[in-house]
C-alpha cells in the first residue's frame, strides 16, 4: 500500500488552500462578525436552487420560462420546447456548474422547466432532481459529479405533479418526495413495483389554507428512529412513511403563525450528538416566517413585519413542547445553514412581506449566528452585513472549506435590472464566519487521515490524524460530519450534522500532529448512506473538510 508521509499530506492541503486564495481574487470585506467576498460579478443566471456535489462543484439552476438568461449555451446547443410559456427556442442556459476551487462556472442544459423544484444527492453522489412547472412537473433529472457531465432527463419519472415539494434522502437510499401545490401525498424515487404510485398524506390537506397555502415546501427532517418529522403551516407530525401512519402529533407552534411558503421561515435539525448512547436526542429549530394573512395583505400593498421568533422542540421527547426565542432581526425568506462547528447561520431574506412576485420589502443584509449550546438569551450574534440584497428566490449552502456560498434573488417574472426594488441578482458571493479569520489559523486543525473521498462503514472505528500549529485543548475537540443539502426557497433539504463519538484519548503522533479514534454513525436512521463533509473542530474552529462516503 502506498502511504504518504504526513508532510506530503500537509503540502497537498496547503496547495489546495493557495489555489482558493489565487482564484478568489475579488474584494474581501473583513471584520469581527464574519467577512464577505464577491466571487462572481455574474454567473448569467439567478441561483434559485443549489446543491454541492462531492467533486467540489455546485449545481445551480433557475426556471426556464421567464425568457432568455444572461448566459449562452455552448455553440450549437439550444433548447427547443414547444410547451415553454416564454421561449420555445432558447439558446441561453438556465443552469450552471460552479467549480468552488477554481472559481469558474460552465453552462448546463436543462430541457424542461425546473421552477420551484426539489432534489437530493443520492448515496452514490448523483444529484437527483424532481419536478418543476408545466412540462417539468413530472420530470426526474440526474446529473453526475464529473467535469463534462450535463443533465439527463427522464419523462414521467414522477407519479404526481411536484411543484414546491420537499425531498429527503432515506436510510434505504431512496428519496421521498412530499407534497407540492395541490398534492397532498408523497412518493418515492427510484420506483419499485410496490412503490410506483402516490401515497396519501392527509396532514398536508389539513394544513392547507386555499387562500394563501402556507404549507408548501414543508420542513422535513429524518428523526433518529427512522420516521419523518414533517412541519407544515404551524403544525408538525412524526410520520411513518412505510406504514403511512402518524406516529405522533406535536403541539402547534406558539402564536399559531405560519412558517412555510409563502410565509417562508426556515428550519434545521440541530446537531445529533451522543450517537453511541442508544438514546439519541433530536431537536428541530424553526425561525422566522410571516404573520397569518401576510400574503393577502401583501397583495393589497400592506407589507406586514416578518416574525422575529424561533421555535425549538425536542422531537424525541415523550411529551415535547416548544421553547420560543426572539431573534435580533425579524426575517422572512431567510436560509438556515448548519456550520461545521454546530452553530446555525441565518442569512438572506427581508423584513416585510412574504415570498412571491414583488411581495417582499426591506432586505435583511445582516446574517445572524445561532449558538444552540449557549443558554437561552445568549444564543444570537448579529454578523457583518452584505451589500447585496437577497430576497425571493435566493439561496445559500455550506462549502467544504467552511464558507457559505450565497446567490440568487429575483422576485420578478423575468429578469429585471433597473427600476425595481430588488434587481435580479446574478452575482455569487461567499460569507466567511469568524472561524476562518487568519487570526485564529494556529488553532485550526488540518486533517491528514483519512484521505478525502475515503469510504467508511457504519459503526466503524475510524482513525483520524490531524495537525495543529498551536496548543491543543483536548477537551475542545470534536469530529463532525455534515450532509450537503439541496437549497431552495429558504429550506435546505436533507441537511444534517452528526457529532461523532471519540474513543479514548487524543494522542501525539509527531511534531504538531495528533491522532484519535472515533466511531462512525451506527445506522442509516442516524445518517443515510451518502457523501458527507467531515471536519475536526478545535475550540469551535473547524478544519477544512474532507469528503467521506458513508456506505
Amino acid at each position: 500500500m502506498n502511504r504518504e508521509r504526513p508532510t506530503s499530506l500537509i503540502l497537498c492541503f496547503l496547495v489546495w488552500h493557495l489555489l482558493l486564495l489565487i482564484h478568489h481574487h475579488s474584494a474581501v470585506v473583513n471584520a469581527a462578525g464574519g467577512s464577505w467576498q464577491l466571487l462572481q460579478k455574474s454567473i448569467g443566471i439567478t441561483a434559485m436552487h443549489m446543491q454541492q456535489l462531492h467533486d467540489d462543484s455546485v449545481i445551480i439552476f433557475d426556471r426556464t420560462d421567464f425568457g432568455p438568461s444572461n448566459l449562452s449555451l455552448p455553440a450549437g446547443k439550444c433548447r427547443n420546447d414547444p410547451n415553454d410559456q416564454a421561449l420555445t427556442h432558447d439558446c441561453t442556459a438556465h443552469s450552471v456548474k460552479y467549480n468552488v476551487v477554481s472559481n469558474t462556472f460552465l453552462a448546463l442544459e436543462v430541457l424542461t422547466d425546473v421552477w420551484c423544484s426539489s432534489g437530493a444527492a443520492m448515496p452514490d453522489g448523483r444529484l437527483v432532481q424532481t419536478g418543476g412547472f408545466n412540462d417539468g412537473e413530472r420530470r426526474v433529472r440526474v446529473i453526475l459529479p464529473c467535469p463534462t457531465c450535463d443533465w439527463q432527463e427522464f419523462p414521467n419519472g414522477l407519479a404526481a405533479r411536484r411543484w414546491y415539494a420537499t425531498n429527503h434522502l432515506l436510510p434505504d437510499g431512496r428519496q421521498i418526495i412530499i407534497g407540492g401545490r395541490t398534492e397532498f401525498n408523497y412518493e418515492f424515487y427510484p420506483k419499485t413495483p410496490t412503490t410506483s404510485g402516490v401515497f396519501n398524506l392527509p396532514f398536508l390537506s389539513q394544513t392547507d389554507d386555499p387562500s394563501q397555502e402556507n404549507n408548501l415546501y414543508p420542513f422535513v427532517h429524518l428523526n433518529v428512529d427512522g420516521n419523518l418529522f414533517i412541519f407544515a403551516n404551524n403544525r408538525a407530525i412524526l410520520f411513518d412513511y412505510n406504514k403511512g401512519a402518524v406516529v405522533k402529533t406535536y403541539p402547534q407552534i406558539p402564536g399559531g403563525d405560519p412558517r412555510n411558503y409563502p410565509s417562508t421561515g426556515s428550519s434545521v435539525l440541530l446537531p445529533l450528538k451522543n450517537l453511541q448512547s442508544g438514546n439519541v436526542e433530536a431537536e428541530v429549530l424553526i425561525c422566522g416566517g410571516a404573520p397569518r394573512n401576510s400574503f393577502l395583505q401583501a397583495l393589497r400593498g400592506n407589507f406586514l413585519t416578518a416574525l422575529n421568533t424561533c421555535g425549538r422542540i425536542k422531537i424525541t421527547d415523550a411529551s415535547p413542547s416548544w421553547v420560543m426565542e426572539t431573534m435580533p432581526l425579524a426575517r422572512t425568506m431567510g436560509d438556515m445553514i448548519l456550520l461545521p462547528n454546530g452553530n446555525v447561520l441565518i442569512i438572506n431574506g427581508v423584513q416585510n412581506g412574504v415570498a412571491g412576485w414583488e411581495l417582499g420589502r426591506n432586505a435583511v443584509l445582516r446574517p445572524v449566528l445561532y449558538k444552540p449550546d449557549n443558554p437561552v438569551g445568549s444564543r444570537f450574534e448579529v454578523q457583518n452585513p452584505s451589500t447585496i440584497a437577497r430576497a425571493y428566490h435566493s439561496s445559500a449552502i455550506l462549502l467544504r472549506d467552511g464558507r457559505v456560498l450565497v446567490g440568487g434573488s429575483n422576485p420578478h417574472e423575468k429578469y429585471e435590472f433597473t427600476n425595481v426594488i430588488f434587481p435580479t441578482e446574478l452575482r455569487l458571493e461567499a460569507f466567511s464566519p469568524d472561524y476562518l479569520n487568519a487570526a485564529v489559523s494556529n488553532l485550526r486543525p488540518l486533517i491528514l487521515l483519512p484521505r478525502t473521498q475515503s469510504q467508511i462503514g457504519y459503526g466503524q472505528k475510524l482513525l483520524l490524524r490531524f495537525s495543529l500549529a498551536g496548543p491543543v485543548n483536548v477537551n475542545a475537540i470534536s469530529v463532525n460530519m455534515v450532509a450537503p443539502s439541496f437549497a431552495t426557497h429558504s429550506f435546505s433539504q436533507s441537511q444534517r450534522l452528526l457529532v461523532l463519538s471519540v474513543i479514548g484519548k487524543i494522542l501525539p503522533a509527531g511534531k504538531n500532529i495528533y491522532q484519535m479514534q472515533v466511531i462512525t454513525p451506527g445506522s442509516g436512521n442516524l445518517a443515510p448512506a451518502a457523501f458527507y463533509m467531515m471536519y475536526v473542530v478545535h475550540q469551535a474552529i473547524p478544519s477544512p473538510g474532507i469528503w467521506v462516503q458513508l456506505q
